[in-house]
């Protein structure tokens, strides 16, 4: 099973996309953001985790913007979704990454992300 666990938005300035998508959705900051790096949530009640990271490229060039799917066996969920059409992606991890690049049939990228889902 897969759920949406962030949506995530590439910017140029964290600080100034805190306070844009803070305002224009009545999000705040999960935890304290970095220079590089937010997770933003609803003030009141339920939805959608944003997270929003530093990027150098340009949206008319490169895609900035994808979803991680959190699962809780993600190796079966990535079989899954290659089965269905989805595309491995060329990505160099990080040490201990706990995430999956694929590609959808039309080339945009997502992470699976294993996580435990509540």
């Amino acid at each position: 099973m897969l759920k949406i666990g962030s949506i995530v938005w590439g910017v140029k300035d964290v600080a100034r996309a805190v306070e844009f998508w803070g305002q224009a959705l009545n999000y705040a900051p999960l935890r304290e953001p970095s220079d590089d790096w937010a997770i933003l949530v609803p003030k009141e009640g339920w939805g959608q985790q944003m997270a929003i990271t530093l990027v150098t490229s340009d949206p008319k060039d490169h895609q900035r913007h994808h979803l991680d799917l959190y699962a809780a066996d993600q190796e079966a969920e990535v079989d899954r979704l290659l089965s269905l059409g989805a595309g491995r992606v060329d990505w160099t991890y990080p040490e201990g990454a706990d995430y999956v690049v694929l590609a959808d049939p039309d080339g945009n990228r997502f992470c699976v992300v294993k996580k435990t889902i509540r």
